[in-house]
């Protein structure tokens, strides 16, 4: 298991190259889908850049990202730690490392609507993220339906 380190009041891997953008970026599946990874020249992880150039704007490194979704899967490792296939408006991403974090196995359940903060750790074939947090929204509808406008609006403003 890779060791971790406090950066930016949250829990990431200690390896070289690892650094943190404050706060998470709220992204879609579809938008992290279509990053790209660039090596790191020390041999760290890949920083993964968000293209935005059709908005005129410079592209962002994301390390980490808040993201929202229903939960559609739930599959169990040989060493019982669930990985979580969600799916939000515009398209599937999976996060693993739940049994990693507070409260993170109550949101495992089929139909929940979650939020997530987590290390990117790929973008395609499908967004992975290691999470770093999970918590259920599924009690107030309001978050599920100005979540896409939520995103926009941030990345307009930044």
């Amino acid at each position: 298991m890779m060791a971790l380190k406090e950066s930016c009041g949250l829990r990431l891997p200690s390896s070289p190259g690892w650094k943190c953008q404050s706060p998470p970026f709220k992204v879609l599946s579809s938008q992290l889908k279509q990053c790209r990874a660039r090596p790191q020249p020390n041999g760290g992880p890949p920083v993964h850049l968000l293209d935005r150039s059709m908005s005129g704007k410079a592209s962002l490194e994301l390390t980490v990202v808040w993201m929202q979704g229903t939960v559609v899967e739930i599959k169990m490792s040989e060493d019982n730690n669930p990985s979580v296939q969600l799916l939000d408006e515009t398209g599937p991403f999976s996060v693993i490392g739940i049994n990693n974090i507070p409260k993170g196995k109550s949101c495992l359940s089929k139909g929940k609507y979650v939020m997530v903060m987590g290390i990117v750790l790929s973008c395609n074939p499908e967004p992975v993220l290691r999470a770093v947090k999970m918590t259920d929204l599924s009690d107030n509808p309001i978050h599920r339906s100005m979540w896409k406008l939520e995103v926009e609006d941030l990345q307009q403003n930044i």
